[in-house]
């Protein structure tokens, strides 16, 4: 798709919002509600579309799929609260602060969630009355296809919701052009570096899920068993391949041993295969270069010192798999802590006490999300808000919620999507005050 017809489409979604913009919430959450009960009918079909393009193992395509339908719910209930009007005492008789649509919002989304992420982000785009143009990656047309078919056949009005398949060469006068007002991103660091320039130099709001290298924390009152099984499951999460993926796990003295020899028999057991057979928990990385990757970020930290418990090499078969891995004696020079790891490998980190896991989770140039494991509430309170991170979890495993604001600071990105504080970021926060 060409850049003239990248334009037409935006033209289109302008004249759209005019009308789109009107509807009161309750007329865009009853299609936000439509829209759940129409992927929940055709989740087998987008479920399937997922694993075929990118791999995810079907099981998790199907739930994928599932929690995008619960966030059109979601939103449809709450959105119209989150938007409200605020009233605000002045000198003036009345002042109040009314959230409106900025118009036809860009989202630049990744292939790692394909579903998930592109509707993270549009429903609640929807909601507050804007409309959207989706640009996928490359990897999964397929799904974005059928996601746009899925609001068409929910009822949307034609227009409101667009999928654009382009080159990313083009994606920087995408954002450029006239009726693009606003873009969210979610991938790369430097691609997200890319887009950031481009929304700047065009004077448009930006929002950006940049990469992570989220701390699993684990202190001495921790219930050790339930927190290796959660972390085993966090780390294998689209094998390996998600931005909040447990990716770095300190474990402090006392329960360090206990803790390893769960974890490597939890990430031993897990299966690996067929992403289309319902058993399989752990697929192939998407791509030949992902494979590359991973295991050069191994190999340095072997060649560096680093000691392998279990996995640690490509499987010999056909596709891109990947053992899972566990590593021990990791240090800070080695890429599988100061980079994103985007496999199923797990670096584990001694730490001496509960002020130093604290400060190796914060030793990254990330800070999305981070979990942390403790039976003391008081601890748990005074660890988590120390981590710098947009999201903490205590005894769970890191996730994204449409309840909640999702987002990271440092190199994780800025700005927040869903929840109350996501669904503002494309409006514009208009003071009005009476005197």
């Amino acid at each position: 798709m060409g850049l003239e017809s990248c334009r037409r489409m935006g033209r289109d979604g302008a004249r759209a919002f005019s009308g789109w913009r009107k509807l009161d919430f309750s007329q865009r959450g009853e299609l936000l509600r439509a829209l759940g009960r129409t992927l929940r009918a055709d989740k087998d079909r987008l479920a399937r579309s997922i694993t075929l393009e990118m791999g995810k193992p079907i099981r998790q395509s199907e739930a994928e799929v599932e929690k995008c339908a619960w966030t059109a719910e979601v939103v449809a209930k709450e959105g119209a609260g989150w938007l409200a009007d605020e009233e605000v005492r002045t000198d003036a008789k009345r002042s109040l602060v009314r959230f409106e649509p900025m118009g036809v919002i860009l989202g630049v989304e990744p292939w790692n969630f394909p579903a998930w992420q592109a509707l993270r982000f549009a429903i609640p785009t929807l909601m507050a009355g804007n409309t959207v143009l989706l640009r996928p990656s490359a990897v999964v047309p397929g799904t974005s296809l059928l996601l746009e078919n899925a609001l068409s056949g929910a009822g949307f009005p034609p227009a409101v919701f667009r999928t654009i398949l382009t080159p990313h060469e083009l994606v920087g006068d995408v954002i450029a052009s006239q009726f693009v007002t606003g873009v969210a991103f979610t991938g790369s660091n430097e691609a997200g570096a890319d887009v950031a320039a481009a929304a700047g130099r065009n004077a448009k709001k930006c929002v950006l899920e940049l990469g992570g290298s989220d701390p699993f924390i684990v202190l001495e009152d921790a219930d050790v068993t339930a927190a290796a099984k959660a972390g085993a499951e966090s780390r294998l999460i689209n094998s390996g391949q998600s931005c909040i993926n447990a990716k770095r796990f300190i474990i402090v003295d006392a329960v360090y041993e206990e803790f390893k020899e769960l974890f490597v028999k939890e990430m031993s057991s897990r299966v690996v295969g067929d992403p289309m057979d319902p058993k399989t928990d752990v697929g192939p990385l998407v791509r030949s270069s992902q494979l590359e990757e991973v295991e050069s970020q191994v190999d340095d930290a072997v060649r560096k010192g680093a000691k392998v418990l279990c996995g640690g090499k490509r499987i010999p078969t056909r596709g891109y798999y990947y053992e899972p891995t566990v590593l021990e004696g990791c240090s800070a020079e080695m890429k599988v802590l100061r980079d994103e790891v985007f496999g199923p490998v797990a670096p584990l980190i001694n730490a001496k006490g509960d002020q130093e896991a604290v400060a190796l989770a914060n030793e990254t140039r990330y800070g999305l999300g981070a979990s942390v494991w403790t039976r003391d509430g008081g601890k748990a309170m005074a660890v988590g808000l120390a981590i710098e991170a947009g999201v903490i979890f205590v005894n769970g495993a890191v996730k994204s919620d449409p309840r909640m604001p999702f987002g990271g600071v440092k190199a994780s990105g800025y700005g927040r999507e869903i929840s109350r504080q996501g669904i503002r970021e494309f409006t514009n926060v208009k003071g009005l005050n009476l005197y």
